[in-house]
């Protein structure tokens, strides 16, 4: 089963699509979409809504995954994130990709056991659980990968499968 991960952002969206084959996770795809910051809002969320909806395409995953929003103290940065968010989840709605939505918490959790991991220890442990060489970058792509890993455990049950 393979599942796509959204680290959600309107200069970075980070995407990364992890395949479960048995209890392995295997990567298949990771990166970005960038967009310049003097680029018209509208032009950069048209732009990650188009690169996502070609990899929604290219690569056929049965779920998405993408971390529900949450911020602290900056609502300025919350906005951005919420509108690439909320293309990201067009995207897989327009072509009809289950959303599996989790908190930060529960993909540190899911990738770390730990709920309140550092980014460098959801980075390191992605590289492990995935067997790359190196870690992936930028970040963002981390992210995603590690979003896809909790997608994966998340989706890998009876109930979710008997939902096809």
């Amino acid at each position: 089963m393979l599942v796509l991960g959204i680290d959600p952002g309107t200069a970075i969206c980070g995407y990364g699509f992890v395949e479960q084959i048995g209890t392995r996770l295997v990567p298949r795809a990771y990166g970005a979409i960038t967009t310049p910051s003097k680029m018209q809002v509208e032009k950069r969320l048209l732009k990650i809504y188009t690169e996502l909806e070609a990899l929604i395409k290219e690569y056929h995953p049965a779920a998405m995954g993408i971390e529900q929003l949450f911020f602290n103290r900056n609502v300025t940065t919350a906005i951005p994130v919420g509108q690439a968010r909320g293309v990201a989840l067009l995207a897989a709605a327009k072509n009809d990709v289950p959303i599996v939505e989790r908190t930060p918490l529960q993909v540190k959790q899911a990738v770390t056991g730990y709920g309140k991991a550092t980014k460098e220890q959801v980075i390191y442990m992605v590289t492990k659980l995935l067997r790359l060489d190196e870690s992936p970058h930028p970040d963002d792509a981390a992210d995603a990968l590690a979003v896809a890993i909790c997608t994966a455990h998340c989706v890998d049950s009876i109930a979710w499968r008997n939902r096809f």
